[in-house]
């Protein structure tokens, strides 16, 4: 099922979200809407705060583009990244590698509205599965910059919230503006 998505200033957007203690049918079922959601609205990326629950669990689709990594490892092991795609984690962990990159993002609780965002290049995540096990994944690219953006989104911080103070100063009133035009795109 398609949920709807949560647009800002949603307070959820800001919550820092609760462990999932246990995986139950409806976590299950969750997962499986938040996939089905993320698609529906194109998006690489989708963190339950997005669709108004704040518990520790994202799911994140990046096999559309097969070269947006150069490498990935689970657990130590090289990996098909596609073949591991999408990914649902629950509670992870993050460790930032030192080189930074300014790349663009977007965010589906922000439409119409993209920003450069400076993170780290490389990631080491480790979460749980909905199966129990626990995994660390290593990677660059677009899956790092992804998985970085969706942590965020599990710990209260919004993509806005990383612009340069000069872009936040830019944004401010175009900001102002897409939240009246979402306010009357919900009125349709």
């Amino acid at each position: 099922m398609v949920l709807p998505i949560v647009r800002y200033p949603d307070p959820v957007l800001r919550a820092k979200c609760r462990a999932v203690t246990e995986v139950t049918p409806e976590i299950r079922q969750f997962s499986a809407d938040m996939i089905e959601t993320m698609k529906a609205a194109n998006g690489v990326g989708l963190a339950a705060p997005q669709v108004a629950r704040d518990i520790q669990l994202a799911v994140i689709d990046v096999s559309h583009n097969p070269q947006c990594i150069t490498y990935l490892r689970i657990n130590g092991q090289p990996a098909d990244m596609v073949a591991h795609m999408p990914v649902i984690f629950l509670n992870p962990q993050l460790e930032l590698g030192k080189d930074k990159d300014v790349d663009e993002e977007g965010c589906l609780s922000f439409p119409r509205l993209r920003g450069d965002i400076r993170r780290s290049e490389d990631v080491k995540v480790t979460f749980q599965t909905l199966e129990g096990e626990t995994q660390t994944w290593e990677t660059d690219g677009l899956l790092a910059r992804a998985f970085q953006h969706e942590i965020d989104h599990l710990n209260g911080i919004l993509f806005i919230d990383r612009l340069s103070a000069a872009a936040k100063v830019g944004l401010k009133r175009k900001l102002g503006r897409l939240m009246q035009e979402w306010t009357e795109d919900e009125g349709e």
